[in-house]
Parts: C-alpha cells; structure tokens; sequence
C-alpha cells in the first residue's frame, strides 16, 4: 500500500511540474497581452488622448469661418457707391455624403448644370481633407435656396452659405475704376501667405479693388456649430464675430461720373475731370463699361469671350491704358516752348496760304484754303497747323520734348492704378534707339501739331491742361480722398502731391490762357460747341489721325470705316479767369474734337458748375 503511494506522488510530482511550466507559459502570455492591452490603452488615452478628443469633438463641433464685408466705396461726398448684400452659395462636405454619386446627379437636376462641371470643381479639391466645405455653385436664386433648404435630409453634405458679396448701388457706375472681385487663386495664396485668406475667398483682381485689397479685405470670424450624425447643424456653441474691412473715401463725384459715363452711351473712349488746384480726380470715365455684376460668382465663358472680341475694347481702361497722337492738343506744348524760347511773340504774324513748303514737299493745313496773316493767340484759337509747323521747325524735336515733360506728358502720372501707360514723347535720342535711324527735320513739324510719334493717355492730356492754367504745378493725380476704419476713425487722409513745375514763365503761361478761352468764346474759335452762357471756358480741340489715307480724304466721315477715322479731343477748363476744373474729352475714332468731345465736356461743365450753385444757394441765409 505504501509502494503505491509513493508512485502516485511521484507521479503526481512530475505532473505538477508540467503543469506548473504551463501555468508559467500562460501566466506569461497573459501577462503579454494585458501589457499589449495596457500599452494600447496608455497610447490611445494618454499619448492620443487629446488627438481623439479633438476628432471626436469635430465629429460633434463643426467650426465655420465668418467671411468679412468688405469695406464701402463712397464718392467725395460720402455718398455710397459699392456696399455689400448677402450672397447665397451651395456648399458640399464630402465626408457627410456617404453616396456622393447619388447627391450630384440629384444637385444636377436642381441646379440645371451637366455633372461634368459640378466633378471638375470636386476634382479640383481632391487634395484637401474630407470635412472641409467647398462651393459648388456661388449666388443661387430665391427659388433654388428655398427648395435645397426644404429637401436637406435628401442632400447629405450640402448646405448653404451666406456671404457678403459686392452690391452695385450705381450699376456699372466707374466699373474701370472700381474693378472686380474673383476667386483667390494659387499665385495670389502665396503673395497674400501672411493674410487672412483660404481657398475659395473673393479678392480684388483690378482696379481700387486690388490696389486696396489690404484696406477693404477685414478680418474673418469664426463660429462653432454642434451637428449630427449627418452633419445637421444642431444649435450654435459661440462665435466671434468678423471685422469689416475699410471704407474708401473716392475723390469722384458720383454726379459728375454718371454724366460723363451718360454722355458717352454710345462712343468708345474716357472722359476725365480733374481739380486743378489739387489733382483730384472728379470723373475718370472709359467705355464701353464693364458689367460688373457678371462676375459676382465667376464670369461666364460666353460673357468673357463677349468682352474679348468686342471691338470697342471694354476690358481696357483707356483713361490710362489708351495711348493716342494728342492731335491739336500738343499744341499748348509747341505754343510754351516758341514763347518760352523766344521763337515767337505774341504779335508775330505767320501767314498760312494752307500749306506749309519745306523740303520737297507740302506739309497741309486743317483749312485748305489757308488761314492768312495769324499770331498765337488767333493761331491756337483757328488750330491753324502752318503756324505750328515753323515753331517746331525753329525749336527741334528735344526742345519740344522738354517742355512736353515738364507739362507730364510721356511718363506715368504716378495715379494708383494698374497697368497705366506712359505714352511716348519722341527725341532724336530714342529714334536712334529704336529705329537705329537719324532724325528727320520733316518729324518735328509732324510733333510740332501732335502727330507723328506722340503718344499720350487722356489723363494725362488732362493733367497738362491743368498744369498750363493753374500757374505751372505738375499735381500727380489722386482718387483716393480718405480710409475710414469700421469704427469711424481717419487711418489715413490723401494729401496733394507736387511732382514739378512746367518750363516758362507765369506771363506765358496766362498769354496761352487767354488764346485757349478764345478758343471756346470767339468767333471762328474751333471749340464754340463747349461755350457756357454765365461761365467763360477755355480749351482746345484736337483731331488726331489714326492712319494717313488718301484716298479718304474729301470722302464724310460716315463714308469712312470706323476703325479708320479720327479720334476727336477736347481739353478744357473753367472758369477761364480762375480755373477750378479741367475735363479731358477723348473720343475713339470719333472724328472732329470741337463737334464731337466738346458737347461731352460742355454737359460735365454744366454739371460741376449746377452743383456749385445749389450748394452756394443753400448755404445763403
């Protein structure tokens, strides 16, 4: 019995060894994975914990930027030109669609677009996360809003955003001007990396728009919203609301713009008004007008395309981008440099028999029967071309050139636009340059009356007009009067900037006055069609040459092709005897100046003049 027990408990013995290794073994497995398990815990709770409970909190929180308004756009007399209204657009997040095919076809039908458009634009975001909005469509109608609002539980992922969009209180009032807005894109991301902007955001993309984005942009918002399990918003959680952007302050007036722009309805060209006291800009005008309201949203292809194969050229602000001969205009420049130089005198006589003989051939008057015996005065009052032709002769080309520079013509004026040109003020000098060529005795009586190689913008046309009768200051032309910030308070205020001094004297300066408010008040006078009954204008017309055809030359203008017809100047100013504004008139292809840009500067004169009345009369006791 006791040999017995003793083989069970060796057996036993051995037994219990065995099964204590295996006790060891699983002891060690399970202390492996509960240490896995552990690890994972301590990783995904402590380690990842705050991840998690960010993720966690975004499937719950959605965070929605506030986009600003922009600032306002007002005239010289706070008046409003462009504000802001709320602009509708459909917005898409694709990771609360969990059938997006589906979600299209539908949002296709709604919206009346092919799907292949409403896929480019989700291809072009196939690179951002899943969670962030995009628009689909931008400034829906009454009628679509309603029906997406009603049928939401049918549209996962698709909602729609409110934003601030551009409102045209004056329709395409100063459209040039003003410019537009469009859809940041990469380039712009990059230059404006420091500044409050995300795919998708509006910025300025021409004209006080653009130059000003930093000052009219504002600063975004932000509010936290609680959704759903399908992205439904629940309730608001908070919200910080955004800063609106700085109002401009413009020095036009919205007056004097909407008559100009009134005026030339129908006429390609620009009309500028400028104090020429200070070189504010009262009216700056080019048309055709741009429609601005076509690119709340994006432009259209067709409306693109429209613009660009118009040929009255609407997408080109010729106030500073179109360069033309000044025609008879120049002639203010020959008149100072014979004066100032002592080429002529007031009482010089030149007689003109029509035509001038130099070389071998004849150089034509306007007048072919010729004006007789004239001096200056009667010779800027009649536009008489011989006369201007012996004073180029006398002075050459580089004296001419000289005092055109001193008077701002063939340089930039300096004004805050884009893409302003500089014209071209031609010397013996730049001929050699370009042309590799020596210089002509015959080019400088083509100059000498504004033909030739000159080139000028309007503006400035305008600004040597202003600096012939305001005692020979050069302003460089401003259009921004003030910034205001939302709060009310003057960041910043403009004041006139002095750029030079045109060459003569004071005495040449009022003798050539006095010939241009003949030209517009004495009989025989080339600009009798801008004459005022109670105010004395002065200013001189210009017909510029496009292109020197012959056999157009006794035919009327309506007989000659459009693209091949003068293009017709006026420049003025009044009052004659105290100028307070000169106007610039420039009309494409449209033939004479006096007939034709001479009523157009006689309404905006009218105007100006109407409105200082008013005032003054108001102001009486």
């Amino acid at each position: 019995m006791s040999r017995f027990l003793t083989s069970i408990h060796k057996m036993d013995e051995a037994e219990l060894n065995t099964l204590k290794r295996r006790i060891d073994i699983a002891t060690a497995v399970a202390i492996f994975f509960i240490a896995i398990l552990i690890v994972r815990l301590w990783y995904l709770q402590i380690h990842r914990g705050d991840d998690y409970a960010q993720l966690s909190e975004n499937n719950r929180v959605r965070a929605q930027d506030l986009n600003a308004p922009r600032g306002n756009i007002l005239d010289r007399q706070g008046r409003i030109i462009i504000t802001n209204r709320p602009c509708f657009n459909i917005v898409w997040v694709r990771e609360d669609a969990p059938n997006p095919d589906v979600v299209l076809k539908k949002l296709s039908r709604i919206l009346h677009e092919d799907i292949s458009v409403l896929l480019k634009r989700i291809r072009s975001y196939a690179d951002h996360p899943r969670y962030m909005p995009f628009r689909l469509q931008e400034d829906i109608d009454w009628r679509t809003l309603v029906y997406i609002e009603n049928h939401r539980l049918d549209l996962p992922g698709v909602r729609i955003e409110v934003l601030p969009t551009r409102d045209y209180l004056h329709g395409d009032l100063a459209s040039h001007l003003i410019g537009y807005l469009g859809e940041i894109n990469e380039k712009e991301m990059k230059k404006h990396a420091d500044g409050d902007y995300d795919l998708g955001d509006q910025i300025g993309k021409m004209g006080i728009e653009k130059i000003y984005e930093k000052y009219l942009h504002g600063e975004k918002g932000r509010k936290y919203l609680e959704v759903d399990v399908h992205g439904l918003e629940q309730k608001q959680i908070k919200v910080r609301k955004p800063l609106p952007g700085d109002d401009l302050q413009l020095t036009i007036d919205i007056d004097l713009q909407e008559t100009a722009e009134k005026a030339m309805a129908d006429k390609a060209g620009a009309v500028i008004a400028m104090d020429v006291k200070t070189g504010k800009l009262l009216a700056m005008a080019s048309t055709p007008a741009m429609h601005l309201e076509e690119f709340i949203g994006g432009i259209s292809t067709v409306a693109w395309k429209g613009m660009l194969n118009n040929p009255l050229h609407p997408l080109i602000d010729k106030t500073i981008q179109g360069q033309y001969p000044p025609g008879s205009t120049y002639k203010i420049v020959t008149a100072l440099a014979a004066l100032s130089e002592g080429a002529t005198t007031p009482e010089t006589i030149v007689y003109c028999p029509g035509y001038y003989s130099f070389g071998n051939r004849k150089y034509g008057c306007w007048k072919k029967t010729g004006h007789g015996p004239v001096n200056l005065r009667r010779a800027l009052k009649e536009s008489c071309d011989v006369y201007f032709y012996q004073m180029g002769q006398k002075l050459g080309v580089d004296t001419l050139a000289r005092y055109a520079h001193s008077l701002g013509l063939g340089s930039k004026t300096g004004l805050e636009m884009e893409n302003e040109k500089s014209g071209l003020t031609p010397t013996e000098a730049w001929k050699r340059k370009r042309y590799n060529e020596s210089w002509q005795d015959g080019e400088t009586l083509s100059v000498a009356i504004g033909q030739g190689f000159n080139l000028t913008t309007p503006l400035q046309v305008c600004r040597m007009t202003a600096a012939t009768v305001n005692g020979g200051i050069l302003f460089q032309p401003q259009i921004v009067e003030s910034i205001t910030d939302p709060d009310g308070k003057k960041i910043k205020q403009f004041e006139p900037i002095i750029e030079g001094h045109a060459l003569g004297t004071q005495e040449d300066l009022d003798i050539i006055r006095e010939a241009l408010t003949a030209v517009v008040n004495e009989p025989h006078g080339t600009g009798q069609a801008s004459r005022l009954k109670e105010i004395s204008v002065g200013g001189k017309t210009g017909t510029a040459q496009v292109i020197h055809l012959s056999k157009y030359r006794d035919a009327k203008p309506e007989e000659i092709p459009y693209k091949y017809r003068d293009h017709a100047w006026f420049t003025c100013f009044a009052p004659s005897e105290n100028p307070e504004i000169a106007v610039t008139v420039l009309i494409e292809h449209g033939g004479h100046g006096g007939s034709a840009a001479g009523p157009v500067a006689k309404q905006i004169l009218q105007r100006y003049f109407a409105k200082k009345t008013a005032v003054a009369q108001k102001l009486q006791p």
